[in-house]
């Protein structure tokens, strides 16, 4: 899952992305509104985390352009204002949730993974595509009931996968959900873990579950 993080204190914005980092999220940050917006805008994203006091455009504007411009990305904003007013405005401008500083990080997983829930791409705690199982909270793999161990960024990848079932995902695509957004298309780097993650996932058992389509990319399902 692919999170932007639209945050201004650096000391808050590391403690996110560290935490989410740890929990198998990929993560984007950035420190103003501006630059939140563009890329909001321009890159698939599950969730962004909006912070309103920012420099260039603030909060309040990012999420009142996204809107406007059709962009249902779920939106949580996390922010020092706590008054009610401020809670009710940003939920009928469009937000999905608003938590206020101080935080503790244990209740912003909770609140992300109840948003994405019900996000427009509606996520479960478990997962299967034929014998592979995914339990996300556990962060288990198992396939024909035997545990699968993986890397977090194999678990990532094979969640990206799962997650799209039946969908052919291009090696640029793969890049930027998985790795930096500054992720140079002429390295191999999709080729290599997906090779690793065939070798766990994959190799032990008959039946293939990951497909290569030759000249576009990747695709877990059942054949």
């Amino acid at each position: 899952m692919h999170i932007l993080v639209i945050e201004d204190e650096k000391k808050t914005a590391a403690f996110i992305t560290r935490g989410l980092t740890e929990e198998t999220f990929t993560v984007d940050s950035v420190e103003n509104g501006r630059d939140g917006f563009n890329l909001a805008m321009n890159r698939e994203y599950d969730l962004v985390i909006l912070d309103i006091m920012l420099p260039g455009i603030d909060g309040w504007e990012v999420l009142k352009r996204l809107r406007d411009q059709g962009n249902e990305t779920p939106i949580l904003i996390l922010t020092a204002l706590d008054a009610v007013e401020d809670r009710v405005k940003g939920l009928k401008m469009g937000a999905d949730d608003y938590l206020t500083k101080p935080f503790a990080f244990s209740e912003l997983l909770a609140r992300i993974h109840t948003v994405l829930r019900r996000g427009p791409v509606r996520t479960s705690d478990v997962l299967r595509v034929a014998d592979l199982e995914i339990d996300f909270p556990a962060h288990r793999i198992t396939r024909g009931g035997k545990r699968v161990d993986l890397t977090p960024k194999e678990f990532a990848l094979l969640s990206l996968l799962a997650r799209r079932s039946g969908e052919v995902l291009s090696r640029t695509r793969i890049a930027e959900r998985i790795w930096d957004i500054d992720f140079e298309s002429d390295t191999n780097v999709v080729d290599v873990h997906m090779r690793r993650l065939r070798i766990k996932v994959d190799d032990p058992f008959d039946k293939k579950l990951i497909h290569t389509v030759r000249g576009v990319g990747y695709v877990l399902e059942e054949r």
